[in-house]
């Protein structure tokens, strides 16, 4: 096959596979669960998404929103009072979680948490959100991560008066297996398909965490909530 002919085919390779690609990017960033398989839909917030829109949010099929707090013991989130504010006024319900670090100690998270975030009788119940990050290197002992989740969880429960919520990623629970010692409602991850990874129900699925939605300059994580919970 000639040269010229051998470069054009492979032209046309390319053209057609980054055509397929940006089709698969499209379909991913605008994809959620159907809304008649999961009546409740939501996103979940923090000074990454910049300003919001929070009434296109709502026109968008949100009907909550979880709006970070503070992120470990770094401090809070510096969007938390607008986007806790302007949410509730958009008519969205809402709920606040705390990024947990295993850099900080537990005590000093869940203090920290409770000097952001009001007691109201509207919101939804608090979230701990709980993954490996790059700048926290920590690996502690499964048992000294239980007893410090559990320790923060009842600082947290005992300000807002209601259970908390565990989000936990694959690779930690698959690490300390935090399902079966903390006995919480669970939040799980998994795109496109349902998550079974912590060996009991979930409570709400995160189901897109790059999605886009109207009103939020970037791409937002997307939840729903287990149908009758």
């Amino acid at each position: 096959m000639p040269i010229t002919r051998r470069l054009r085919l492979a032209a046309v390779v390319l053209a057609v596979l980054g055509l397929a690609a940006l089709i698969g990017w499209q379909f991913l960033v605008h994809w959620h669960p159907s809304m008649s398989d999961y009546r409740f839909q939501g996103v979940s917030v923090s000074q990454a998404q910049g300003p919001i829109d929070w009434e296109q949010v709502h026109e968008s099929g949100a009907d909550f929103a979880y709006v970070r707090a503070t992120n470990g013991t770094l401090g809070r989130d510096i969007m938390f009072d607008d986007n806790w504010r302007a949410a509730f006024e958009a008519g969205l319900k809402r709920g606040a979680y705390l990024d947990y670090s295993l850099c900080g100690l537990a005590a000093d998270q869940a203090n920290l948490f409770n000097t952001v975030v009001p007691q109201t009788q509207d919101q939804l119940p608090p979230a701990i959100f709980i993954d490996f990050t790059d700048d926290c290197p920590a690996r502690p002992e499964r048992q000294v991560v239980v007893g410090e989740i559990a320790r923060a969880m009842a600082v947290i429960e005992n300000h807002l008066g209601r259970p908390a919520i565990l989000q936990v990623s694959p690779a930690v629970e698959a690490r300390y297996q935090l399902a079966s010692a903390i006995p919480r409602p669970l939040w799980e991850t998994g795109t496109f398909f349902p998550p079974d990874y912590a060996g009991r129900p979930w409570r709400l699925w995160q189901a897109n965490a790059r999605r886009r939605v109207p009103g939020i300059q970037t791409s937002v994580e997307w939840s729903v909530v287990a149908n009758g919970r």
